[in-house]
């Protein structure tokens, strides 16, 4: 637990009017003690910041006199009752949100490290044989090159200790839905390829999406690829702090509606990324949060046409005083694979 990160919750806490926050085992908590933790912690104005075993115990290092509490988001119905506190309760997310949106340096750096990974992840991809092989096969060839395999959620460590990454990828009419997940369809040449990479280093999250093709793409499939890529490129050119995340959606928006495929596209551009691999700000029409220096943001739109093909070009950038600076590296060209 830092010292910096404490005064500026406490800040916070005191702007917001809330008198004490209680974490439970969460980003929220990993954020404000600096490390995973299992137990609960106490924090607020004049008080030491307090661990205990359980919301009973955490209960104890509640002055009575507080009326306004900031609770964890993932508390649950029976730690809030064992909490038996006589004042107002509202969403410790409240008082951290604006804080956890703006990264640190050492932040920054664990975004990098899981970019590299996920980089590592799509480079690799362009060295592999695809043909006869099912998604689910290259999903799990793809997480091994990246020198980091899933690993069991830890009780105690939800934003997770180690590496992990995940990949999802869809061939053919499975890359026209928005959500899937890797199946036993067999990928053959004239495939549309997506590729969807998470990857987290030392709790700290990064994105990465990419469109390939099986020896040559498929009717029109480039043309929307270029279209997706130009789209990405105005969300990044609009990151600038003072700019909205709506602002934000509304470039990219614009290129995906303007040439024509905006009846295939999901409202949403993308998000920030962190100790969640998904958190505000949102790149939205609805959101009117100011972007600022130190925000890490996954730009990521996204074309599906029902029962062809779809793709997203998406990665993670930093805004900065002078605009965004990109953090992941890979290209982002379309790229054909060898059958």
């Amino acid at each position: 637990m830092t010292g910096e990160v404490v005064a500026a919750v406490l800040a916070r806490m005191s702007e917001a009017g809330v008198d004490a926050l209680v974490l439970r085992p969460s980003a929220d908590l990993r954020y404000v003690a600096g490390r995973a933790a299992s137990g609960f912690l106490v924090l607020g104005p004049g008080l030491p910041p307090g661990f205990a075993a359980d919301a009973g115990e955490a209960a104890k290092l509640i002055p009575a006199s507080v009326s306004r509490v900031g609770v964890d988001a993932q508390m649950r119905a029976h730690e809030l009752f064992a909490l038996r506190v006589d004042a107002d309760l509202v969403l410790a997310s409240e008082v951290l949100d604006p804080l956890r949106a703006r990264k640190r340096p050492e932040e920054i750096a664990a975004i990098e490290r899981a970019a590299a990974m996920a980089d590592r992840v799509l480079a690799s991809a362009r060295g592999l044989s695809w043909f006869g092989a099912t998604e689910h096969d290259m999903a799990a060839r793809l997480v091994a090159a990246a020198d980091a395999g899933p690993v069991p959620a830890l009780y105690g460590d939800p934003a997770g200790r180690g590496d992990l990454v995940t990949v999802v990828v869809a061939a053919g009419e499975n890359t026209a839905k928005a959500r899937h997940e890797p199946s036993g369809r067999v990928i053959n040449p004239g495939d549309a390829v997506s590729i969807r990479v998470t990857a987290r280093h030392d709790g700290y999250h990064a994105h990465a999406d990419r469109g390939f093709v099986v020896a040559e793409p498929p009717e029109d499939f480039d043309a929307l690829y270029a279209v997706l890529l130009s789209a990405r490129d105005a969300a990044a050119d609009a990151v600038r702090p003072g700019a909205t995340a709506a602002e934000v959606d509304a470039a990219a928006w614009t290129v995906l509606d303007d040439s024509g495929y905006g009846a295939y596209v999901t409202r949403g551009t993308g998000h920030g990324v962190g100790l969640d691999d998904r958190e505000g700000p949102w790149l939205t029409p609805g959101d009117r949060t100011v972007l600022a220096p130190g925000m890490a943001i996954a730009i990521e739109p996204g074309v599906h046409v029902p029962d062809l093909y779809g793709a997203w070009v998406g990665d993670v950038v930093e805004c900065t005083p002078t605009g965004a600076r990109p953090i992941s590296q890979v290209s982002r060209a379309l790229h054909v694979l060898d059958p």
